[in-house]
């Protein structure tokens, strides 16, 4: 029995032509067509019977038919309102599957909630051009997202788990990491697409970690970690201080109360000491958030 009835060149082609569908590049669309894919999706998610899961992006419903044939609750947030006839297709109790035709980047987390509980877990074929903002602003938002498996770009992937002093790491990378770390990835190639995509994939799964932050703390270590990476090349005494509009006289009493070396690189620095220099700038009347 194959994970999911729609992951498949054939089946993929006949839903589409069925619905008089083709996919929008402006969107993203690009369809996934390996059941192996959707296979090792699962075991990464892990779902127990009745979890409620948020898909992003389901499309025609190729990775939801496989997550409720797991016997998952899915909320599933479809933009694009041709699809959503597709997604009424699937073939299951229809109390497991809710709908909400919205946009990902802006739908209100209030919006997801179901019955049978808030979500626990984002499973997701992602649009490639929002992956990165929905995975942090869900991560941020939605409180009781434990974990997450999601299909993005290679280069979305390598961002976030990126480590310190790589060329991947950034304030993106320290910006999820004061809320979630990477457990698991595995690559996908574009073959595996309909249409196949011209850059590579991969999905990653997340774990969120548990460092009991209000989100006044955490907004003050991601305007840390922006500011820091404002002008990446130069050394934190000026790429600090420029990004929060002060003089370096200013800014080297920031870091020097968050020990932090003013000589060295934003992309040196750990979730840690960023969570330090947040906790500054919070005392610093002259610091605008």
């Amino acid at each position: 029995m194959p994970y999911s009835r729609l992951a498949s060149p054939s089946a993929t082609i006949a839903s589409l032509k069925r619905h008089g569908l083709y996919t929008r590049k402006s969107l993203g669309q690009h369809f996934l067509i390996d059941d192996n894919v959707i296979g090792r999706i699962l075991a990464l998610s892990a779902l127990v019977p009745g979890e409620v899961v948020l898909e992003i992006g389901p499309g025609i419903g190729t990775l939801t038919d496989a997550l409720l044939s797991a016997g998952a609750n899915v909320v599933a947030v479809e933009y694009d309102d041709r699809l959503l006839p597709a997604l009424g297709e699937l073939q299951h109790e229809p109390s497991a599957l809710a709908v909400v035709h919205a946009d990902a980047v802006t739908v209100p987390v209030s919006d997801l909630m179901t019955p049978a509980g808030p979500p626990e877990a984002l499973v997701a074929n992602l649009p490639y051009g929002v992956a990165a903002t929905v995975v942090l602003r869900l991560f941020e938002e939605m409180t009781t997202l434990r974990r997450a498996v999601v299909m993005v770009q290679a280069e979305v992937a390598d961002r976030m788990a990126a480590v310190p002093g790589t060329k991947a790491y950034g304030a993106y990378s320290v910006k999820l990491g004061l809320l979630a770390r990477v457990a698991d990835r595995f690559s996908v190639p574009p073959s595996c697409f309909l249409p196949p995509p011209r850059v590579d994939s991969a999905v990653v799964s997340l774990v969120r970690v548990d460092r009991r932050l209000s989100p006044e703390v955490a907004g003050a270590a991601a305007r840390a970690a922006d500011a820091a990476f404002s002008q990446r090349r130069k050394t934190l005494r000026n790429s600090f201080a420029a990004g929060l509009g002060l003089s370096v006289s200013d800014a080297l009493p920031i870091l020097e109360q968050a020990e932090v070396d003013a000589s060295a690189r934003a992309e040196t620095l750990d979730v840690d000491a960023y969570l330090r220099l947040g906790a500054v700038l919070r005392q610093r009347s002259n610091v605008e958030f």
